[in-house]
């Protein structure tokens, strides 16, 4: 799949929009079931959370450019929440200021690519339950129409 840069005079919230919906399209395609916006117990908010076949959770952190990245330090928070973590970054983000250790996907609004694999880091059983049910029930609210973004 060919990315495309946003047009001249895209705003950071149209990019945020566009990268976010592309790693959930990139995600729903590999597998996962993704909801945006999802708040963790902590009070970080998650831009996508994602449950995989086997119960995995990942997280995608999305940066819609480098002021974003180097203003938003809070990632690290939300590793204790997911089995992997990733950024997700448009076409044009200068992917060689972004730490090595997390994966790595290049989305724009139409979809994505991984272009480094998300270390897995599994949770314990007893989180993982934990998460798996708050997350099915915020999907499940959010499907009814109930505005929820936080995971119980």
């Amino acid at each position: 799949m060919e990315l495309t840069a946003p047009p001249p005079g895209f705003s950071r919230p149209e990019t945020t929009a566009a990268v976010t919906r592309g790693a959930g399209r990139l995600l729903g395609a590999l597998g996962y079931a993704p909801l945006a916006e999802v708040t963790l117990p902590n009070g970080r908010r998650a831009d996508l959370m994602a449950l995989g076949r086997r119960g995995e959770i990942f997280i995608v952190e999305v940066k819609s450019g480098l002021e974003d990245f180097r203003t938003d330090l809070k990632w690290g928070e939300y590793l204790a929440y997911c089995d992997a973590f990733a950024f997700a970054v448009g076409p044009e983000f200068p992917r060689e200021r972004l730490p090595e250790h997390p994966g790595l996907i290049v989305a724009d609004g139409f979809g994505g690519a991984v272009l480094r694999e998300a270390p897995r880091t599994p949770l314990a059983g007893a989180r993982r339950k934990a998460l798996t049910l708050a997350f099915g029930r915020l999907a499940a609210m959010r499907a009814a129409g109930a505005v929820v973004t936080a995971l119980e």
